[in-house]
């Protein structure tokens, strides 16, 4: 009965620190496939298959980190470490999905294009729908598929951000990957999320008028 409880406690912890380790192994996965490919906005997600697997190592990368409570969670609901295998698998299942719409929809497009989406972004931060799925993702879920999708849900603007600034990018990953895991984590605060909001809204201003201001927005000189 010792050996049985000790092993219920140390499971979650170890669950969190094996998903830590993947996702740290994945953002040194994602910069060897990115390497060369940022262009700003120039860039092109390349054949579907390349950008496929290029997509969902960088989501295990990003949303990883924020996602191991959750897992963790689940393991100690069930009792079984290994229930959060298949709760991780539906959960990048659905960041897989997003990235198949996103490919679908990436066109080539200019700074005006780029800039409505981050000012999109940036509202979306403040809408209610963004407020109840970020709070669906702080919440017990019973599924992966369910969590995957409220993190979808909550982070679906900043994800679109990604994609229009340059989806090859380990600056502009690294940024929405701090927001997400931020916000996976953290009780929505005004005082904070208002600002960021702002910040966004503001970064799009920019893009459409003074393009320029923003460092590695433009392909570099030839």
């Amino acid at each position: 009965m010792v050996n049985v409880a000790s092993r219920r406690l140390v499971a979650p912890p170890v669950v969190v620190a094996a998903t830590l380790g993947l996702a740290a192994a994945c953002w040194a996965v994602a910069a060897w496939l990115m390497d060369g490919m940022d262009m700003g906005i120039a860039t092109r997600p390349g054949p579907f298959g390349f950008f496929a697997a290029a997509w969902v190592t960088m989501m295990a990368a990003m949303m990883l980190p924020g996602a191991a409570p959750a897992f963790a969670r689940q393991v100690r609901l069930s009792r079984k470490a290994s229930a959060a295998l298949p709760f991780a698998g539906y959960y990048l299942a659905i960041w897989a999905l997003a990235g198949v719409v996103a490919y679908a929809l990436d066109r080539p497009h200019g700074s005006l294009a780029a800039g409505a989406v981050v000012i999109a972004a940036g509202v979306y931060e403040l809408t209610p729908v963004k407020r109840h799925f970020r709070q669906r993702c702080r919440e017990n879920a019973a599924s992966g598929l369910g969590y995957g999708l409220c993190c979808v849900g909550s982070g679906i603007g900043l994800m679109a951000m990604l994609v229009a600034l340059d989806v090859m990018s380990l600056f502009w990953m690294a940024v929405v990957a701090l927001v997400c895991c931020a916000q996976k984590l953290l009780p929505a605060k005004a005082a904070i999320d208002v600002p960021l909001a702002l910040a966004i809204f503001g970064l799009g201003l920019v893009i459409v008028c003074a393009p320029s201001l923003v460092p590695g927005f433009a392909p570099p000189a030839m």
